[in-house]
């Protein structure tokens, strides 16, 4: 009697173990259903996702033409106190490092911002690295930015190396991250 309600058990036992499989099973939902196998925001040691935009001069900008280079994406708008107080370091460290392959794509997120107020800071700050307009939000969705400013040091193989949310940047940070990636150029 005993040998059979050992039976019976693993047997029951043994039930379970085959229904939980056959659930987990049906229940599993394929990567692409979920991010459609991308990552959910960009993030270091992933490729930097590529977008085009246009400069305050109209001119194009993609950032995949920019492999081969150190790249700082930064996105800013004008009202934004920390972006406002980082940008002279910013400029700072471009006149700097940009004779030696280094190159700030300052992505102005002009869905919160305005084109006229960009230009007015970029004009009374005489910044001179690239100034992009995101005018429709979609390079802000792209990289998930959620505060402003929201920094991606690139490096010359197009990947994120770090990722700075928040300000303002310090000149000394951006000297050590600059020079820093500038090592991997050959």
């Amino acid at each position: 009697m005993k040998f059979m309600q050992q039976g019976n058990t693993r047997l029951f036992y043994g039930f379970l173990l085959i229904l939980g499989l056959l659930w987990l099973w049906l229940s599993a939902v394929p990567a692409s259903a979920t991010t459609g196998r991308q990552i959910l925001a960009p993030q270091t040691g992933f490729l930097a996702p590529d977008f085009t935009a246009k400069t305050l001069e109209g001119e194009t900008v993609r950032l995949s033409d920019l492999r081969g280079q150190v790249v700082l994406v930064n996105l800013w708008a004008s009202w934004c106190p920390p972006c406002r107080a980082e940008m002279p370091a910013m400029e700072h460290v471009y006149q700097a490092y940009k004779e030696k392959g280094f190159v700030i794509l300052a992505v102005n997120s002009t869905v919160q911002d305005s084109a006229a107020n960009a230009r007015a800071f970029v004009s009374e700050n005489k910044l001179n690295f690239p100034i992009l307009m995101d005018e429709t939000g979609e390079i802000t969705r792209l990289y998930r930015v959620q505060s402003l400013p929201t920094s991606f040091f690139i490096g010359v193989d197009g990947v994120i190396r770090e990722v700075v949310v928040g300000g303002p940047m310090a000149q000394a940070l951006l000297v050590s991250r600059v020079e820093k990636l500038l090592k991997e150029l050959p």
